[in-house]
């Protein structure tokens, strides 16, 4: 696929989390309870999502394929999932949507920096070079201005 069709993807998929984030906050401050956001977000997201598999799947996994994954991987991804998204959802309407979601954003480069320079979780390496460095530090300064009062 041509390189700015997956740049224009992960524009509309950062466009689509800041609106689902500010959605399911006001789900939250409506049931006033944003753990409960939480929930309703994810289970409305596994229907959907089984909705596309059943649609688009060619093949069903084997058995051994399934069986060979290691077992942590079948849910660190989700509680971290829930941990992240439910501190969004509690955090939006005391924040605002733009703060909060600067600041997930700064918690996600920096972390990714870290996590991509040392390889974790098995993705590629991508050393920390000088101009990400400053690409970082121009983040921050960024993210500094758009929550300064």
């Amino acid at each position: 696929m041509n390189q700015y069709i997956n740049i224009l993807l992960a524009f509309i998929g950062g466009v689509f989390l800041a609106m689902q984030g500010g959605l399911n906050a006001q789900l939250g401050v409506q049931l006033k309870n944003p753990l409960l956001a939480s929930l309703t977000a994810f289970f409305f997201s596994m229907l959907f999502a089984l909705l596309a598999v059943i649609l688009s799947i060619k093949n069903v996994p084997k058995t051994a394929l399934l069986l060979s994954i290691p077992k942590h991987l079948w849910f660190t991804g989700a509680f971290f999932s829930v941990i992240g998204i439910g501190l969004y959802y509690y955090t939006i309407p005391k924040l605002g949507i733009s703060t909060m979601i600067s600041l997930g954003l700064f918690g996600q480069l920096i972390f990714s920096a870290v996590a991509g320079h040392y390889g974790w979780f098995g993705l590629p390496q991508e050393p920390m070079v000088i101009k990400k460095v400053f690409g970082l530090l121009a983040m921050t300064i960024g993210i500094l201005l758009i929550n300064k009062s």
